[in-house]
């Protein structure tokens, strides 16, 4: 019998970390350093204007994302079992529109905020997402579906 703490055992991808935990994390350290080390402001009317574009793709991105799963019987919570792989909506396009839309929204609350530091840290987050996250809920999705998942992942990127 394989020990618990064994990840073949596990049947979901072991994360550890929340995800949107992650974004928080990084979008609150970008707080505080704007905060201690103000930064020339964006202007404020693009950065308006494109945050109110990020936060609606990220809307859109969420619902549709979720409704899918829903839709397929199978759970978007990655510490729970994933029982089929969804590959159409936004999952024709990327693997991850869910972790796609949490970056969208980062982005959008820092362009409308002009939190200029909170946009110098976004490509850490999304390194600490893909390594944390991602490259397990892979690992996982590889060994619960083999090849199925393999020629998904060979054909669709991974963020756009």
């Amino acid at each position: 019998m394989a020990n618990r703490s064994d990840r073949n055992y596990l049947d979901h991808a072991d994360i550890r970390i929340p995800p949107p935990l992650i974004y928080v994390v990084g979008f609150v350290l970008g707080l505080l350093l704007e905060r201690a080390f103000p930064v020339l402001v964006l202007p404020q009317t693009a950065s308006r204007v494109a945050a109110v574009l990020c936060i609606a793709l990220c809307a859109i991105l969420t619902v549709w994302s979720i409704g899918l799963f829903r839709r397929a019987h199978t759970s978007f919570v990655p510490i729970k079992p994933t029982t089929t792989l969804v590959v159409y909506g936004p999952y024709k396009f990327t693997r991850n529109p869910m972790y796609l839309s949490l970056v969208c929204l980062y982005l959008g609350l820092a362009l409308w905020f002009g939190m200029v530091w909170a946009l110098i840290l976004l490509p850490a987050v999304i390194a600490l997402v893909q390594h944390y996250v991602i490259a397990r809920e892979e690992e996982y999705l590889e060994r619960k579906f083999g090849a199925e998942y393999l020629r998904y992942k060979a054909g669709v990127r991974r963020w756009f």
